[in-house]
């Protein structure tokens, strides 16, 4: 089974899908669970946020999504999300597949593993062959995609200051909210995971071109509304060609982890 994370303006997916609501060891999930297919594949969606955006970044129940995806016997996740961009070169209304990412969050419960020591490797965050996938795709669907990129990830609810906008551009390429810990939850329990990254906005604007203006959640929401058709679009035309067997690090990431 394959699941699929809605992300800002992102609420549904499925057409013709059961409904299923769920209460795992980490309490309920964000949102009601839709189950369907696209092509030969099962599927399952999850609003990130909830089907009204009422979950802010630091209050998404991160572990109970994920585990719930695990119950389901959900394999591979993909996680559309709307990000800042924090270089000129990436400009709103492009894609973006992040392979690494940098961790500004605080407070957040990011482990499954706390009464047992697990050392797990980060070094290849997100899944490489679903990002291979989601970047053939994207060039299938004339989108302007950038193959690789750093994510920054932010607490959140609010957006950055211009200091520290300076000084996350000299750690990475796109600022985010909710990427982590999702992507190492999933990669805890042997799920891959990648993110396809709709840049909305260039964060606290561009110092040589004043113009651009800090973001706005109008802003987003504009941009999202613009390009969710594109992404599920892209989903849509990817999934059926997702292989059964995984060769990837994903699959076997407790292997040799604990201790």
């Amino acid at each position: 089974m394959i699941g699929v994370f809605g992300g800002s303006g992102f609420y549904s997916l499925l057409q013709d899908a059961e409904t299923r609501e769920m209460v795992t060891l980490y309490g309920k999930p964000s949102s009601k669970i839709t189950i369907g297919k696209i092509g030969n594949k099962d599927v399952a969606f999850i609003a990130r946020h909830g089907e009204r955006h009422q979950l802010p970044p630091h209050k998404i129940p991160y572990k109970a999504n994920i585990w719930a995806f695990k119950d389901l016997g959900v394999k591979r996740i993909i996680a559309p999300s709307a990000v800042g961009s924090l270089k000129k070169e990436i400009a709103p209304g492009d894609f973006l597949v992040p392979d690494q990412f940098v961790n500004m969050t605080h407070g957040r419960d990011d482990s499954f593993y706390h009464s047992e020591t697990v050392h797990i490797s980060a070094a290849e965050p997100y899944c490489p062959e679903l990002r291979r996938l989601i970047i053939e795709e994207g060039k299938n669907n004339g989108l302007k995609i950038h193959e690789k990129g750093t994510s920054v990830i932010i607490n959140g609810p609010r957006f950055a200051s211009r200091a520290e906008s300076d000084f996350f551009r000299t750690l990475g390429d796109i600022i985010n909210m909710t990427q982590y810990p999702e992507m190492m939850l999933a990669r805890e329990q042997e799920i891959c995971y990648a993110n396809i990254s709709l840049i909305t906005d260039y964060d606290t604007g561009l110092k040589d071109d004043p113009t651009i203006k800090p973001v706005t959640i109008e802003e987003v929401l504009r941009v999202l509304n613009e390009n969710n058709e594109k992404i599920k679009k892209l989903i849509f035309d990817m999934v059926p060609k997702i292989p059964d067997e995984r060769k990837c690090v994903c699959s076997n990431a407790l292997q040799g982890a604990k201790i």
